[in-house]
């Protein structure tokens, strides 16, 4: 089973292709300087590094250069992109709904773009690489992974901040503890 992981940022978009149940990484790799003139992929494959410069629009053209580059016959580790089985994002704001990962569907990508309030440079970017991912990979399982789910147990007495508790009511302000995937 091939999996892929996506980090898509505001300027960058990350990956790795593991085989799993080996964690094997067959490939990893960046797209960086979205949005600019500068943009380049860089691509490790097989103790290789492949690098294009050229021009990256948004996520959604990040997205389209790394799967053809993950099929490309000089570089790529794949015969065809159907190799993929799934697909985990990233997300970087889960709010207090997400304590786990989660296979999405409508009603995440809802509550992700809901929390994209919490997380206005992240939550988007995220989201354009789930819309991506699953308009390249339409059939394949695609779970978002919530860097706020690791933190999600911290007790009341920690996330509260000494602010009104109307502004915890109305818009959700806590502590919320981040980079959970790292720390997991």
């Amino acid at each position: 089973m091939k999996i892929l992981v996506i980090n898509a940022g505001s300027s960058s978009v990350k990956y790795h292709l593991y085989r799993m149940p080996q964690s094997e990484v067959l490939a990893m790799g960046f797209v960086e300087r979205i949005g600019e003139d500068t943009s380049e992929l860089s691509h490790f494959f097989h103790g290789k590094t492949y690098t294009v410069p050229t021009k990256i629009e948004d996520v959604e053209k990040a997205m389209e250069l790394i799967l053809q580059t993950l099929v490309n016959k000089k570089v790529g580790v794949l015969r065809q992109i159907s190799e993929i089985s799934a697909v985990g994002h990233r997300v970087v704001h889960g709010g207090e709904e997400f304590t786990d990962s989660v296979v999405i569907d409508k009603k995440v990508i809802a509550s992700i773009e809901k929390f994209a309030d919490l997380a206005p440079l992240h939550n988007p970017p995220n989201l354009a690489g789930i819309r991506a991912a699953q308009r390249h990979l339409p059939n394949k399982v695609q779970v978002a992974c919530f860097d706020t789910a690791f933190h999600a147990t911290i007790p009341k007495v920690a996330y509260m901040y000494a602010l009104p508790y109307e502004l915890y009511e109305k818009y959700g302000i806590r502590r919320y503890g981040f980079h959970g995937i790292s720390h997991r």
